[in-house]
């Protein structure tokens, strides 16, 4: 979606001659719009038995030029990386950016720009950095810029400082070692690394960007359309709700890896329409979908000419409920606000059939779920999946419980992507006959996701992908909300300060059995107050040509270094 008033011209990185970047490829139709120390975790080990849909990635020699045309409804939105957290909007800048960390083709943790990593101490941790890195614009990288980063991620506006929470302090060694100290023992240190960009020191002093975008207010920053990184592919043009245009970066540190692609330019294209996205794929204008539409995939595994990739995503769809305010917003109920009640809470759980849904809205194309995080991760019981039974009349009862037997008008937001907006319209409608009068409200993400983030909402439909470890999830959706940084992504600012305590033991328990049981605990809580009403899980699919080999993650994001046009 376009951030309005944009005025700073074509994105590009300093130092890279102008005609450079005054190139792109026309499309024919328009657009509607080292040694390692770390370990390996159970939840890991148990991701390993997961059956990732992978296209193995052919190592036989080189390849000719290639371009890569993705489609897909969303667009990136800004090109600064800490102003990010919708995976949708980050596909692009993580081509760009890399981090500290990366994950390998199985979703596994790997090095990146840090080549290993330790604790020296129960609050200390020491990452040596690879040397001969280099930014897009030439400058090398160094343990200035890792500090930089890490501290930029962390301060206000940034929308990653989620993942940095505990750290202290963050100290150069040397050039290329930093030691990261933390207010309390952290094991899992380096998983919560994965994803915060590395960025330029000087570049973002030079060009005013030293502070991350605010993504919320949409400020207007040179980083919303300029980047400079160290990643495989550099920017050569971020055309809002129309186009990005990548070029690969020979001289990115990882090129040598025997896994490496052979895409020479990639252009992310915002196409809106789903037919007009299938019509641009069938016709060959574009090489790859990352969000077919759900009625679709069943004809699109038929076609010859197509590949289609498929894998269960760690991530799901949650309802919100506001629990701060005495007065339910946009409701018939005055001097109340029927969500503080648990019995209306559950009376919404048992109005929503999922699994029709699932069945007819979402063609079959996702699980419907009970628990709050995937039985995938770390202690998370598989038996919390298990639905609780859709039953509308123990949901009229237990209105009737909490002193609305005539119900109660409401309105439910959901940000305007066809098949959430679709599943919204059902949820609306069997809210409605057991009492809980339903009017949809669709926005954009630009107007969504601040509501969202800043607590604003009634009653709202959102998604969350998690990483491996639980407790990045826990402290964003269920820790009560502070400017600090806890509670970050709590949109109806729910707040026990039991599960409160709970969440703080596994941030600093060490003992993976201890650890485990904690989650296992806050699990069940949650699923008997239901802060939030767990929806479903996708299935995601990629409708690729014929001859792209890609490798897909169960967190929807494609990576272009591992592309492979034949």
């Amino acid at each position: 979606m376009h951030l309005q008033g944009l005025r700073q011209g074509v994105g590009r990185v300093s130092g890279v001659a102008p005609t450079r970047f005054q190139h792109h490829v026309g499309m024919l139709l328009p657009f509607q719009g080292a040694h390692r120390t770390f370990r390996d975790g159970p939840g890991m080990q148990r991701l390993r038995t997961w059956q990732l849909a992978l296209c193995v990635l052919l190592c036989m020699g080189p390849a000719p030029a290639a371009t890569l045309r993705v489609a897909s409804a969303f667009d990136p939105q800004t090109m600064d990386p800490h102003a990010l957290a919708l995976l949708y909007h980050a596909r692009v800048s993580t081509q760009i950016y890399d981090a500290l960390v990366h994950r390998d083709e199985h979703y596994r943790l790997e090095p990146a720009l840090a080549l290993s990593w330790q604790a020296t101490a129960s609050t200390r941790w020491q990452f040596r950095l690879r040397p001969g890195v280099r930014f897009h614009d030439g400058a090398a990288f160094t343990a200035i810029d890792a500090k930089f980063s890490l501290e930029r991620a962390m301060a206000p506006p940034s929308l990653r400082s989620f993942q940095l929470r505990g750290v202290r302090a963050v100290r150069v060694l040397d050039p290329l070692a930093i030691e990261i100290e933390l207010d309390a023992p952290d094991a899992l240190l380096p998983e919560k690394l994965f994803g915060v960009a590395m960025m330029n020191k000087a570049w973002c002093e030079q060009r005013g960007v030293v502070a991350a975008q605010d993504f919320n207010a949409r400020q207007e920053t040179f980083a919303v359309r300029n980047a400079n990184g160290t990643g495989p592919f550099r920017l050569l043009r971020y055309e809002p709700d129309a186009r990005t245009t990548l070029e690969r970066f020979a001289g990115h540190w990882g090129w040598q890896d025997r896994r490496s692609g052979n895409v020479e330019q990639a252009q992310f294209v915002v196409i809106k329409s789903d037919a007009t996205r299938l019509a641009a794929l069938s016709s060959g204008e574009v090489d790859a979908v990352l969000d077919p539409p759900y009625q679709d995939i069943a004809r699109l595994r038929s076609d010859a000419r197509l590949n289609l990739l498929s894998t269960a995503d760690l991530g799901q769809q949650y309802l919100a409920f506001d629990q701060s305010r005495d007065e339910l917003q946009d409701s018939d109920v005055k001097g109340r606000n029927p969500f503080k009640d648990l019995r209306v809470r559950q009376a919404v759980y048992h109005a929503l059939n999922m699994p029709l849904i699932v069945d007819k809205v979402l063609r079959g194309q996702a699980q419907a779920t009970g628990a709050f995080l995937s039985p995938l991760l770390d202690g998370s019981p598989a038996e919390l999946d298990r639905r609780l039974p859709y039953d509308p009349a123990l949901a009229r009862q237990r209105l009737a419980e909490a002193g609305y037997p005539d119900g109660f008008s409401v309105t439910l937001d959901c940000v305007n992507v066809a098949w959430r907006e679709n599943v919204c319209q059902a949820m609306a409608a069997m809210l409605t006959q057991v009492g809980i009068r339903t009017r949809l409200r669709t926005s954009v993400s630009t107007v969504f996701f601040p509501k969202l983030s800043q607590g604003q909402g009634s009653f709202m439909e959102f998604g969350w992908t998690p990483g491996m470890d639980p407790y990045l999830s826990l402290n964003a959706l269920l820790r009560s909300h502070d400017p600090s940084g806890l509670g970050s992504f709590n949109a109806g600012r729910y707040s026990n300060p039991r599960l409160d305590a709970l969440i703080d033991q596994i941030r600093v328990e060490t003992d993976p059995t201890r650890r485990r049981a904690l989650v296992t605990t806050v699990l069940r809580l949650v699923h008997e107050e239901l802060p939030l009403v767990p929806l479903y899980r996708r299935t995601l699919t990629w409708a690729l040509a014929k001859n792209v080999q890609a490798v897909q993650w169960p967190s929807d994001t494609i990576e272009l270094r591992w592309v492979r046009l034949r």
